[in-house]
């Protein structure tokens, strides 16, 4: 396990380069934080990544939300969203995020950048020691996992920082509970009261045994595949698709990525894995860029009205290409 030293040395590294997955497997591992009510607070005991080779305790995701105008051949128009990885995950040149920054030169684009803008999110696990929500039943596996988006994140990294901290939160004996408390801003879920316990305490004796039983989880293991070349073709194929306003086209792109809900096409091999799993609607996110709530897996289309002025897709396709000729 790293210590809060090096954990302190990779996140302030991390600041100055920036300033110059798997399937669930059908089961409840994964907490939603997101569905407590409002006012309702859950609290949470992080473990470290079981890959000793992680600096840090958890790992970071970055996926880009398609939207697609239904699925093609299918008769009920419901806007379906495929979820792609941004390539930026393993340090390398992402097609559409180098199409998509460029629109932010141009303000009648900037909707449009934050629509297909990468949403980062962030892998951790850990104990629920506190549950307010009814319906949820703990797994055999009592060590969950946790999505937990910028907003909740940027409260857990700015901790780590605070000089008087003296341990890392996870330690089995001196670690913290981090509490989420959900709350409303503006009409959106508000996560920024949350924070970590003031006191420190030790893993339970019945927590312990079950670290001891089933081992931590290599979070890495939950991040998407790579896309290959082909793959890679046809993210980009599927964003110019997306953004000309055309359908989910299943014989196209099954194969590759596809939306929860639609199977891959008869006589193909899946080349990698599909759009994250659909999870229970949720409130919008406070922000477009970076989201604290997974996306809803699909969603009615709603038809612009006479009234309300639009600029149509060719439009701003015929934009992106025109830039991307010069």
């Amino acid at each position: 396990m790293a210590s809060l030293a090096e954990i302190r040395a990779r996140l302030a590294a991390s600041e100055g380069n920036n300033k110059g997955g798997q399937s669930t497997g059908g089961d409840n591992a994964i907490y939603p934080h997101w569905n407590m009510e409002e006012g309702a607070s859950t609290t949470l005991r992080f473990l470290p990544d079981g890959n000793t080779k992680n600096t840090f305790f958890w790992q970071e995701r970055a996926m880009i939300r398609l939207p697609f105008n239904g699925v093609k051949g299918e008769m009920e128009s419901k806007q379906v969203y495929v979820q792609v990885p941004c390539m930026e995950m393993w340090q390398e040149t992402c097609p559409i995020l180098t199409e998509v920054r460029t629109w932010f030169k141009d303000k009648s684009l900037e909707d449009m950048g934050r629509k297909y803008w990468k949403k980062r999110s962030y892998i951790f696990q850990g104990f629920v020691r506190e549950n307010p929500l009814a319906d949820d039943k703990t797994p055999d596996n009592p060590i969950r996992r946790f999505i937990i988006g910028p907003q909740l994140f940027t409260i857990i990294k700015g901790a780590l920082m605070d000089p008087e901290l003296e341990e890392t939160p996870t330690d089995t004996l001196r670690g913290l509970d981090f509490r989420i408390t959900k709350t409303q801003k503006g009409g959106f879920a508000d996560y920024n009261t949350s924070k970590w316990a003031r006191k420190e305490s030790a893993l339970s004796e019945v927590e312990q045994a079950a670290v001891d039983a089933h081992g931590l989880f290599d979070l890495s293991t939950f991040l998407p595949k790579k896309p290959d070349e082909a793959a890679v073709k046809v993210m980009k194929e599927m964003f110019e698709a997306s953004v000309d306003g055309q359908a989910y086209d299943t014989e196209r792109w099954g194969a590759y990525f596809r939306p929860a809900g639609v199977s891959a096409p008869a006589g193909t091999t899946e080349s990698t894995p599909t759009s994250a799993p659909a999870t229970k609607a949720v409130p919008a996110a406070v922000s477009d860029f970076d989201d604290d709530e997974p996306p809803v897996a699909t969603a009615p289309v709603t038809a612009p009205t006479a009234a309300a002025p639009t600029q149509k897709a060719e439009d701003i396709l015929a934009m992106i290409r025109a830039r991307q000729q010069k």
